[in-house]
């Protein structure tokens, strides 16, 4: 089966693989970056997310030189901030100790912080052309349905690559990921517009596990003050276990006891907790306006000029870019 499957896979990769520009390059820093924020992020969600950070560190060299901050800012949006903060000191220790290249092989990468089997193998196969393959939840998927019945975690890796084509296992991989995101789908799968249906055992009848019912929405408020040209806003703790060190808008877990008026109110999900997120206006504790102290009991007036510097929490920039602040 692997060299009919592999004909058929890569014919129909080089005929419909999606138009997206981390396909475009074999830089390896382009393409970690790329492998980096797609974890448990939809495509959708980066494509400008990669830009406008590729805009701001162009090379790996001006990521390991830039602020953590700077960082997290560039990040804002994308969510799971644990991967800026490994993607950043990544990028110090490859910068430091390997002059700025990356390891050609998918067992040195893994030495460094923040890259696991996966996102190895795929800088390797990618970048450097390293026979290894790849499994995510897509490839897995494809592989179980292949092969007819749930597989172990090791059989899976042991399966990928023995269907690995060697002579362009970075388009194997990417077309077994593009198999899986476009066609295997986890309900309602294309069989009969699969380039390898012909080596499916299951066309399509392994069920997969249903995901964790997600609870119940919860209820929040937040205060959105603004005072001509500043925004209140409060850092979060840095040993705050979600978010740490970001900057947000005021929160409380119950209605204020005030005069608050409520302006809008957003639908937001945090990892697997949903929330309703009630915002509202002219609501400002006792405190100095921001041609004074510049601090009030609740949070720090901020300029708006400086937002695009600080690393503000997703569920912010909804609500500022909502009321077009920013």
């Amino acid at each position: 089966m692997p060299a009919s499957f592999r004909r058929a896979l890569l014919g129909w990769y080089d005929k419909n693989r999606r138009d997206l520009p981390w396909r475009a390059t074999t830089d390896p820093y382009r393409v970690w970056l790329s492998e980096i924020m797609l974890q448990q992020t939809r495509v959708s969600a980066v494509l400008d997310h990669y830009r406008r950070f590729l805009e701001r560190f162009p090379t790996i060299e001006t990521l390991a030189a830039a602020p953590e901050d700077a960082v997290l800012a560039s990040w804002s949006g994308l969510g799971y901030y644990r991967r800026a903060r490994m993607l950043h000191r990544c990028a110090r220790e490859i910068a430091n100790l390997n002059a700025g290249h990356f390891p050609r092989t998918a067992k040195a990468l893994r030495v460094l912080p923040g890259i696991g089997r996966y996102t190895a193998a795929a800088v390797a196969s990618i970048a450097f052309r390293e026979p290894v393959a790849v499994v995510d939840g897509n490839v897995e998927r494809v592989l179980q349905r292949l092969a007819g019945r749930s597989l172990a975690q090791q059989d899976v890796w042991d399966r990928a690559q023995s269907l690995l084509d060697p002579s362009r296992p970075g388009d194997f991989n990417q077309a077994m990921m593009e198999l899986g995101a476009t066609v295997c789908l986890p309900r309602e799968p294309r069989c009969l517009t699969c380039p390898v249906r012909a080596s499916c055992a299951a066309q399509g009848e392994i069920s997969q596990p249903k995901p964790a019912p997600r609870q119940q929405r919860k209820e929040i408020w937040c205060a959105l003050d603004r005072h001509h040209e500043y925004v209140r806003l409060v850092r979060r703790p840095k040993n705050a276990a979600l978010m740490a060190a970001m900057w947000e808008l005021p929160l409380w877990p119950a209605p204020p006891d005030s005069a608050a008026v409520s302006w809008r109110t957003f639908r937001h999900s945090i990892t697997v907790t949903d929330y309703n997120v009630h915002v509202l206006r002219n609501w400002l504790p006792k405190g100095k306006s921001p041609n004074g102290a510049a601090r009030v009991k609740r949070g720090k007036w901020v300029a708006i000029a400086d937002l695009p510097l600080l690393p503000i929490t997703g569920l912010t920039r909804k609500i500022l870019k909502a009321d077009g602040i920013i």
